[in-house]
């Protein structure tokens, strides 16, 4: 990887590319060369925290990650998420899933591995010691969950303590569109247990790149036009300014906006080029806070 911006994930010890890449959609149609294409222009530019899962497409994002790792050699740092799906809630299940992670993607040991989610009345500990037992074997280096609320990374947390493993981060949705992290107590957690939050979502799946609607305004138009005007100073993209946003509210915060094309994903990174004001910071909280 580039010598580009990194965080710290969590009191692991490890630090990882400030801004990576949600993969969900490379698993979309018949498209393997534009994503190798993407993974190139990814790590060239230092973005090499490559975020997938066994859901999607069914195992396919996690087959053409591993196929460029293989094309391309260089080293990154590779996520994915076990789903506990209605009757696979054990530790046993989720170490199984690992397993055919690991084989999808032709590694002998996977970088962070994830709860995709909170399945009702799962039995939390059992995550957390599938988890632990993850590590202990080897076969991943960290752990963490997915769409956790506070208490319940609050309880996986003191599950892995136990075994002497931090949990790593929990990945949420988080965004200018979508701020329920800073008032359901997530990232007050994150911040409190020294926990990465992983900032899926974050420009909106698009909507936050957009003009302001002229015809039907909608609840975002306002955050639209401060990004617009402070993407038109910085003679930046939206986008952009909508990352950098994230990456200022506090160092925890990793995005990973999806990228299917090599520009979008040479354009995402690109918001690490430069840094909001404190002005512009404030302007965009003030536009994007949520209604009392």
């Amino acid at each position: 990887m580039q010598n580009a911006p990194l965080r710290p994930l969590g009191k692991t010890g490890v630090e990882v590319p400030a801004i990576g890449v949600g993969t969900n959609r490379w698993s979309y149609g018949a498209n393997d060369a534009a994503v190798f294409e993407t993974y190139q222009a990814l790590v060239d530019a230092g973005g090499g925290f490559i975020d997938t899962a066994e859901v999607y497409g069914f195992g396919k994002s996690e087959r053409l990650i591993g196929d460029c790792v293989r094309k391309d050699g260089r080293p990154v740092f590779v996520a994915s998420k076990f789903a506990p799906f209605v009757a696979r809630t054990s530790a046993r299940q989720l170490l199984t899933a690992l397993d055919a992670s690991l084989a999808r993607l032709g590694l002998a040991s996977i970088d962070l591995y994830y709860v995709h989610f909170p399945f009702p009345f799962a039995d939390l500990g059992g995550f957390a010691d599938g988890l632990a037992e993850a590590v202990k074997s080897g076969k991943a280096k960290h752990v963490g969950v997915s769409n956790f609320n506070a208490e319940q990374m609050r309880r996986v947390a003191d599950r892995l303590a136990r075994s002497n493993i931090p949990l790593a981060a929990n990945e949420v949705h988080y965004s200018l569109a979508h701020r329920n992290p800073e008032t359901n107590g997530v990232l007050e957690a994150c911040r409190e247990l020294d926990v990465a939050l992983v900032a899926y979502f974050p420009l909106a799946s698009g909507r936050l790149a957009g003009p302001p609607a002229e015809s039907r305004p909608d609840k975002l138009d306002a955050v639209r036009r401060a990004l617009a005007e402070v993407a038109q100073a910085r003679q930046a993209s939206q986008s952009q300014v909508a990352l950098n946003w994230l990456l200022e509210r506090d160092p925890r915060v990793i995005p990973i906006p999806g990228a299917t094309k090599a520009h979008h994903a040479r354009a995402n990174l690109g918001a690490l080029d430069w840094r909001l004001t404190d002005e512009e910071f404030a302007a965009l909280d003030a536009a994007s806070a949520p209604a009392k």
